[in-house]
């Protein structure tokens, strides 16, 4: 099976194991497996707005067949407003960042000029959504119009173009510690620890919603683990910002290590996702767009 598919239900899928335990303080729980209810009371396998803006991305550059930032703009009203691209028709998850973007929007605002600009608006909500840009050719300039529909920071674009090359560099079959090497040129001071990041200890690697920290952990936990399910089960049990932090690190195990057998999502997982079939379906179609 493609990549694509590796990488977008990688995403969902570790979003998805995040789900129940967002919020909660590293240490005060153990995740095990793919479990429901928790922190939002949703049923095991629900996805939350990582899956549904990545979707919702990656649907529109299918259908267009190009990045369009209006018409993702759009796809993300959509779901904000008409709760499409969800997993069960409910939005139950959604940054402030990214609502005052979507608010902007609604109100004429440009599409690149809603995104928060100021150093407190780095949160992760442009990371999360950003993987489908991996597939498709993009200039860095593209990433940062992307990135901007929501977060405007450079901070926020940076961490996004770090990550967007990481995984095209899996895509081409680099090695995941050789792939991170390859990236550093032009890095601002905040991503200066990226290199050495392996030698970092769990209680170095923090969790919550700043965009550098979700970076830092979600390849901290592919580095420090050899499978999809232990690369997203580490992940979720930093706590914090669990479904983010699954998600982020989940699409990129998905790449590396593809779906099923010893080392790809599992099997179960998948059978237990949300929505499988609106998935697929965006997949397919932006396959067969990219692929032309």
């Amino acid at each position: 099976m493609k990549q694509i598919y590796g990488g977008i239900l990688g995403l969902a899928t570790g979003d998805a194991v995040g789900v129940p335990v967002e919020f909660k303080a590293r240490d005060s729980f153990c995740v095990t497996d793919m479990t429901g209810y928790g922190t939002h009371g949703q049923s095991a396998g629900t996805w939350s707005d990582d899956t549904s803006m990545a979707l919702a991305t990656l649907e529109s550059i299918g259908r267009c067949g190009c990045i369009d930032t209006t018409d993702i703009m759009e796809n993300f009203i959509r779901w904000y407003r008409d709760a499409s691209f969800t997993a069960h028709d409910e939005v139950f998850d959604i940054g402030n960042t990214t609502a005052n973007a979507l608010r902007k929007f609604l109100h004429g605002t440009a599409p690149e000029e809603c995104g928060g600009k100021a150093i407190n608006d780095n949160g992760n909500g442009s990371l999360m959504r950003i993987l489908p840009l991996a597939f498709v050719d993009h200039t860095p300039e593209d990433i940062r119009r992307v990135s901007a529909l929501t977060h405007a920071h450079p901070i926020s674009v940076q961490a996004c173009q770090i990550y967007v090359k990481y995984a095209q560099r899996l895509l081409a079959g680099a090695d995941k510690r050789e792939a991170l090497h390859v990236t550093e040129n032009g890095w601002r001071a905040e991503f200066a620890r990226l290199p050495e990041l392996e030698t970092c200890t769990r209680a170095e690697i923090r969790s919550g919603g700043y965009v550098v920290h979700t970076l830092e952990a979600a390849l901290w936990c592919l580095l420090k683990t050899e499978n999809y399910q232990d690369c997203v089960l580490t992940a979720v049990n930093l706590g914090s910002d669990t479904d983010t932090t699954g998600a982020v690190a989940g699409g990129l195990a998905g790449i590396y290590y593809g779906i099923g057998g010893e080392k790809g999502i599992p099997e179960a997982w998948l059978d237990k996702l949300a929505a499988m079939q609106q998935i697929k379906d965006i997949i397919e179609k932006a396959d067969t767009a990219i692929s032309g």
